[in-house]
């Protein structure tokens, strides 16, 4: 199936590893332009040489950290000035600190709000005048499975994953006159970097190994073991794509049937 991104101009923040990786590279085998970024300048061009190398398309690499504004403002300016205008804004970030409600000072809440709900204001404000400029466009923000049921350990990402929700049902009704489109993706259990950090924290919690945590999440997954990264990237591509043309202000889950809640 075609997915009608050849050609089209899409920028993945936090993308030279994990999720955003993924993402980025299903995007590029679709023919799209894709611009990438991450804190580590060269992490980012190792990323987007073995994108380029993998689909042949362009990929465009560049220095950012999503929690600051002055980074986000460069980013955007940089990658405005490369490709003139931006047809797709996919919002990802490094997941917040670990840790239940207790466990959290006051510093890692202020990062969590900057790192997970307003790296994705800024970055869609930024965005806005570009696509725009391309007459529409796509915004996809990577959320998690705590969106729609809590996760132990995680109290950051269940308070500000679920408010980027909310800011995507209000963009989708306030931008779909501007022809773009707003949705939000939400990972389960994928195999990732992140995974194994959050296993190893629950591993020291509970004082056991990784490999029984590892056990005891798949046993609660109904397709029996977690997900890869280039799985949630081609779904990914796909919302962001011409063939998603009538999805709108929605959120997909991609974790293996593991949230049973309607």
């Amino acid at each position: 199936m075609d997915l009608g991104l050849q050609g089209k101009t899409a920028l993945v923040t936090a993308a030279s590893a994990g999720l955003g990786y993924a993402t980025a590279a299903a995007l590029s085998a679709e023919g799209a332009r894709v611009a990438i970024c991450s804190r580590d300048l060269g992490r980012a061009q190792a990323s987007a040489t073995r994108i380029h190398t993998e689909t042949g398309h362009e990929v465009l690499a560049f220095e950012a950290d999503v929690a600051s504004e002055t980074d986000l403002t460069r980013l955007f300016g940089e990658v405005g000035a490369a490709f003139g205008s931006l047809d797709i804004l996919v919002c990802n970030a490094g997941g917040p600190p670990p840790g239940n409600f207790s466990a959290l000072n006051e510093e890692q809440w202020a990062t969590g709000v900057q790192l997970t709900l307003m790296s994705v204001v800024r970055s869609v404000r930024l965005a806005l005048p570009l696509m725009r400029q391309a007459g529409g466009g796509r915004i996809l923000a990577l959320l998690s499975s705590s969106v729609k049921k809590p996760i132990d350990n995680l109290t950051l990402s269940n308070t500000f994953r679920p408010a980027v929700y909310g800011l995507c049902k209000s963009l989708s009704l306030e931008l779909a006159g501007d022809h773009i489109q707003v949705n939000g993706l939400a990972p389960g259990r994928i195999e990732t970097e992140r995974i194994n950090q959050l296993d190893d924290a629950q591993a020291q919690k509970r004082g056991v190994s990784r490999a029984e945590i590892r056990t005891a999440s798949e046993a609660q997954i109904p397709m029996g073991r977690l997900g890869q990264p280039h799985e949630f990237g081609r779904v990914a591509a796909f919302l962001c794509s011409p063939a998603a043309i009538y999805v709108n202000g929605s959120v997909l889950l991609v974790d293996g049937g593991a949230v049973t809640s309607l």
